[in-house]
């Protein structure tokens, strides 16, 4: 028999366009033998989504780099506010409801990606969250030297004079915005109390939760029903992991200590894409899932957008490959053969995995420290990720139809620059190319024309990217400046921004070599898709 192909129309509002996809979802026949998929999902700012993947066969046109298809692939909005717990965990399980069931049922590994350094503290016993006001999530842009209504300004003095005493020089928890601030500012504000509460990053957070927890069992004592956090590199690194060494180092333990922080708070790191267990079997049971079905080691939004874009750009990936995401925020990622950072510009580096050779295997639990590479030569993506980006189009009021309209030749000169110098902030605070909780926004003059505003504000945003990867150079990146630039996100539909940022990034670097282009498949889901491949080749 024939295999049946059901096609599904999915309408996503990107920030650009109204963009209708169409996915062929192919359900094999009794006879057929079964395909195995792969789910990647992703958290991002205003909402979750899902891309499902399967290996393709050698005569099939549409394939990646890897080989792998993309099957099925939707988005749904957060239910409540960003940083609700609930809404991150409510999202995932709309999107396996509207999942075919013939999917999940040969579905062979899940990965999850979230925003980096957005965190919580949770009970282990049965993954209860607080609801107390000091006790929210804390997400990517909290800064905890901004003063809310309430807030002990103590609390963030004491957190910051913890982390200038043992943090190194430049290192990325230094940064207000780090995840060690944020959990150093939940305990100089409460006390952490180890029995009760551990540290979790949002992407291990809604993995544990509903793909390896049961519900708590009564009489069967804690132990039983302690749920274990498994965190990654490139979600660990904020928090202080040492991903050169690949544990947590000993400043962090001596800071922990002296502060009165178990260090059973922390949740356990392992590779990106390394197989952490089984799936539950409440989640099996509710689902669908095949029993042998796995979920392995995640990483954040950025990184995951960067894997998508690079593994559907055909070849191996190379030294000077870089992503920029143009969501509702801006991060950039460059490859290369040295580890640089620098917290007083929001500068990091995250260990780049080798895939298909360290996954793991089926059966291999989570290290409680560190997991090993097999890579001979180290690789790293390099960058940051600054708060400019296109939500401050939204907040100026620009209509989709209005970006189509005014991105036109015959409205936006890409040629030429703008006069006006914009930083396109939507609030106080930058990350990234510059550590400055005190930058405000520059959006003034405001010209008559909204296709002079457009442009300013598009080369504002521009200008950050080009900012950012002249840090990188000038802190040791090697190749100091990008060859070829992937560009994911809403941003990466506006072809006359593409061109402005190619010609903008050619004058910094005197050369016209370099290349800025769309992404073929940029979307996060699809490279935390990729992750979950990439241990079973």
């Amino acid at each position: 028999m024939h295999a049946l192909v059901v096609l599904y129309l999915h309408l996503l509002l990107s920030s650009t366009q109204l963009v209708i996809t169409v996915t062929a979802m192919v359900t094999a026949s009794p006879s057929s033998a079964a395909q195995n998929y792969f789910i990647g999902f992703d958290l991002g700012t205003s909402g979750a989504r899902i891309s499902v993947i399967e290996k393709a066969s050698s005569s099939s046109d549409d394939t990646t780099s890897r080989g792998y298809n993309e099957v099925h692939s939707d988005a749904t909005s957060y239910f409540e506010s960003y940083d609700n717990p609930n809404s991150w965990t409510d999202a995932i399980h709309k999107l396996l409801t509207n999942t075919p069931q013939p999917l999940r049922s040969n579905t062979k590994s899940i990965c999850v990606s979230g925003t980096s350094a957005s965190c919580l503290l949770v009970n282990p016993i049965g993954g209860k969250v607080d609801g107390g006001n000091y006790r929210k999530a804390k997400m990517y842009d909290y800064d905890i030297t901004h003063l809310r209504e309430g807030i002990n300004p103590a609390a963030s003095v004491e957190a910051a004079n913890w982390i200038d005493k043992y943090a190194p020089a430049n290192h990325a928890t230094r940064a207000s915005t780090s995840a060690l601030s944020k959990l150093l500012h939940y305990h100089a504000y409460q006390r952490i109390q180890p029995s009760s509460e551990v540290f979790a990053h949002q992407s291990e957070y809604v993995a544990t939760t509903i793909f390896q927890s049961n519900p708590k069992q009564c009489g069967a004592g804690n132990t039983s029903n302690r749920r274990v956090y498994t965190s990654d590199w490139h979600n660990a690194l904020k928090l202080g992991y040492d991903v050169q060494e690949l544990k947590y180092p000993n400043w962090l333990l001596e800071l922990l200590e002296e502060v009165g922080i178990s260090s059973n708070v922390l949740p356990q790191v392992v590779e990106p894409g390394k197989v952490i267990g089984t799936l539950s079997s409440s989640i099996v049971e509710r689902y669908g899932f095949r029993e042998d079905a796995v979920l392995v080691g995640g990483t954040t939004d950025s990184n995951a957008a960067f894997i998508a874009a690079v593994a559907a750009g055909g070849g191996k990936p190379k030294y000077g490959v870089a992503v920029t995401s143009l969501g509702s925020t801006l991060a950039m990622k460059m490859l290369s053969r040295t580890f640089v950072e620098d917290s007083k510009r929001g500068v990091y580096s995250h260990r780049f995995p080798v895939f298909g050779q360290n996954g793991g295997g089926e059966n291999e639990d989570a290290d409680s420290s560190s997991s090993s590479s097999s890579s001979t030569e180290e690789a790293w993506l390099v960058g940051g990720a600054s708060n400019v980006g296109c939500a401050v189009l939204r907040q100026e009021q620009f209509s989709n139809e209005e970006l189509l309209e005014l991105s036109q030749e015959n409205h936006i000169d890409v040629s030429t620059n703008s006069p006006y110098e914009y930083y396109p902030l939507t609030k106080m605070g930058e990350r990234f190319p510059i550590a400055d909780g005190t930058k405000q926004p520059l959006l003034e003059p405001k010209p008559e024309s909204r296709a002079d505003y457009l442009k300013g504000i598009l080369q504002g945003i521009a200008n950050v990217e080009r900012m950012g990867f002249e840090v990188l150079g000038e802190l040791g990146a090697s190749p100091s400046f990008p060859e070829d630039v992937w560009t994911a996100g809403g941003g990466a539909k506006n072809n006359a921004w593409l061109k402005m940022r190619e010609r903008l990034l050619r004058e910094s670097f005197d050369s016209d070599a370099i290349q800025v282009r769309r992404a073929e498949n940029a979307e996060a889901s699809f490279g935390a898709a990729f992750l979950a491949a990439s241990g079973f080749d």
